[in-house]
């Protein structure tokens, strides 16, 4: 696989990776088997998919635990990024970036993986009790420890105070430009796919002019860009789909003709090239320094998702997903 290169300190990962929070978190319970889950793991670093992306909240702490299980036989072939910052409760999630609990959630996630380093440790949400630079300085004691080799910020999707004209990340810039100031960002990781086009505005731009990486979460719309979701077909109870106005049965039918241009532009590159793959493909063009991380919890989808390394978008392409109806519904 084409090999992508994240921040300043040139970690050089797989141009597609692999975002592990389906196999434990937040997606239908039900079809979560480890067993599964496992061989997904391995195959993705067969096929050189080599960022596994996680989150100790995640399960909570069962999606690390998993990792583990893979990282004690395979550590050289992978670049693990975990995150810290965010606790879960019964019903809630909050923010923590007290620098002590920053210091012993690390401690807890090297345990969990199996590992001795972390390849890039994110802050998942900065903490609006504690300052920002608080909570990265106590990070880069990680780096300087030899704990973490490199750090990265998760983005937040709201516009400040909604005021009009304000984009959607300028408040996360503003907080990237605090920390940068601390000690170096590596990585951002934010949303960024053919129906949420928006980190183009500013924060791909920012990462860019900065030799930051930028892994795109969330590359293949939860789902919906596979074309495998059945409008009203539902969603199991614990899955986060099942609470968000985009998926409900008239949004997922308003917007079936993204789906559907993304259909015509792989029938053009082959029978065997899939919407999901145009999908990823169209991410992988926005930029040298963008690496997707698409959810996957089954061998055939990694083995999917990976081929999308390998899938070379037209101009003609381009131009016709740029032309495709803007995605309906609430999103942020």
């Amino acid at each position: 696989m084409e090999r992508r290169t994240i921040g300043a300190a040139a970690l050089s990962v797989g141009a597609v990776g692999l975002g592990c929070m389906p196999m434990s978190w937040a997606y239908s319970t039900s079809r979560q088997h480890g067993g599964d889950s496992l061989r997904a793991v391995h195959r993705a670093l067969d096929l050189g998919a080599t960022l596994l992306d996680t989150a100790d909240m995640y399960g909570p702490f069962t999606n690390e635990l998993l990792l583990g299980r893979v990282l004690r036989q395979r550590r050289g072939d992978a670049f693990v990024s975990t995150k810290v910052g965010l606790l879960v409760g019964d019903q809630h999630i909050v923010a923590n970036g007290r620098p002590g609990y920053v210091r012993r959630a690390c401690d807890a996630s090297l345990r969990r993986l199996q590992t001795d380093v972390i390849d890039l440790y994110q802050l998942h949400r900065a903490d609006p009790e504690i300052p920002v630079e608080e909570t990265w300085g106590a990070m880069a004691e990680l780096v300087r420890a030899g704990k973490v080799r490199a750090l990265g910020f998760c983005a937040v999707g709201a516009r400040s105070a909604r005021r009009p004209g304000a984009r959607l990340y300028d408040a996360t810039v503003r907080q990237l430009e605090r920390v940068q100031q601390v000690f170096p960002v590596s990585a951002v990781e934010a949303e960024l796919s053919v129906w949420s086009p928006q980190a183009r505005e500013a924060l791909l731009p920012w990462c860019a002019a900065r030799g930051v990486g930028f892994l795109a979460a969330m590359p293949l719309g939860n789902g919906f860009l596979t074309g495998t979701l059945t409008p009203g077909e539902g969603f199991e109870a614990d899955d986060l789909r099942a609470r968000h106005p985009r998926f409900t049965a008239e949004m997922m039918a308003a917007n079936q003709p993204i789906v559907a241009g993304l259909r015509r532009v792989a029938r053009r590159h082959g029978e065997d090239v899939t919407p999901a793959q145009v999908a990823l493909a169209w991410v992988l063009a926005q930029g040298g320094q963008v690496v997707p991380v698409p959810g996957a919890k089954r061998e055939r989808w990694v083995a999917e998702n990976a081929g999308a390394a390998d899938l070379r978008l037209t101009e003609a392409d381009l131009a016709e997903i740029a032309e495709l109806p803007a995605a309906q519904g609430s999103w942020d």
